[in-house]
């Protein structure tokens, strides 16, 4: 709610002022726990953020997987599975990388990117650490997009029919 709008609402007419003071406390409570609450999402919206996000814009849902550098070492983790239409929030911290790889499947598990870094994904869930002999330590070599985020803390990935 915008601060500007509750002049809608305060100060309250003659008409509830009376209301009021013959009114239960209970009216007023709850009037005042409303205005509160909506001031305190209009608060944290502006500070809930999301570092890095996908949007699937094609009509298929889609399963993601991520590639980044932390601590100094390659790191994938997956799996996303983003709706046609939908966003998901996949790294929550600001982004200290100015690359983030980027692979996603079909719900049949076919790659509909294709990228040129190869990197290490898994059939379940995973986090895998380091992106050299994939197979060799038994996961699956996948080829993934860089996404160059031109070192800004947050960005958004629009995956599309189109994309690379």
């Amino acid at each position: 709610m915008d601060i500007r709008a509750l002049h809608l609402f305060w100060p309250p007419s003659s008409r509830i002022k009376r209301s009021w003071s013959a009114g239960s406390l209970a009216n007023r409570v709850a009037f005042s726990a409303l205005l509160g609450a909506a001031l305190l999402i209009a608060i944290s919206t502006d500070r809930a953020h999301a570092e890095f996000t996908v949007c699937n814009q094609t009509l298929d849902v889609v399963n993601l997987a991520v590639g980044q550098k932390i601590d100094d070492a390659d790191q994938t983790d997956g799996w996303w599975t983003i709706g046609a239409n939908q966003c998901v929030n996949v790294i929550r911290e600001e982004l200290t990388n100015r690359y983030v790889y980027v692979y996603a499947t079909d719900v049949f598990g076919h790659a509909i990117l294709s990228g040129s870094t190869e990197m290490c994904v898994d059939r379940r869930r995973f986090s895998i650490r380091g992106i050299d002999e994939c197979w060799q330590r038994g996961h699956i070599a996948a080829r993934f997009v860089e996404v160059d985020t031109l070192e800004q803390v947050r960005w958004t990935y629009f995956l599309t029919g189109n994309s690379p």
